[in-house]
């Protein structure tokens, strides 16, 4: 944990902030949840549509195509066999259940 931009307590090393409140309490965390979820899925190979910013897509040269709707996130493919890269994708940057 770094100490926020403008606050600089000198001398004040290993120490940690304490929470008044929890993070998924706050109004900004879901924004910041879907940045962050936003940037690990386009550096997989997803595009965001211009229609709908909770929609992503990719689409391969041989035809393929994924999709991913960031509602309860749900990823399709028109491969079934295939879809299991995404997931493994996501396990590795975020903690999932598949249901």
């Amino acid at each position: 944990m770094e100490q926020p931009p403008g606050f600089v307590a000198q001398g004040e090393f290993g120490m940690v902030c304490k929470l008044h409140h929890s993070i998924d309490g706050l109004k900004q965390s879901s924004c910041a949840w879907f940045g962050k979820f936003s940037s690990i899925i386009q550096k997989f190979g997803l595009r965001c549509s211009k229609a709908d910013h909770s929609v992503f897509s990719y689409h391969t040269s041989l035809g393929k195509n994924v999709y991913l709707i960031v509602y309860d996130i749900v990823i399709t493919r028109d491969d079934t066999a295939e879809i299991s890269q995404p997931k493994e994708y996501l396990c590795r940057h975020f903690i999932t259940k598949n249901l």
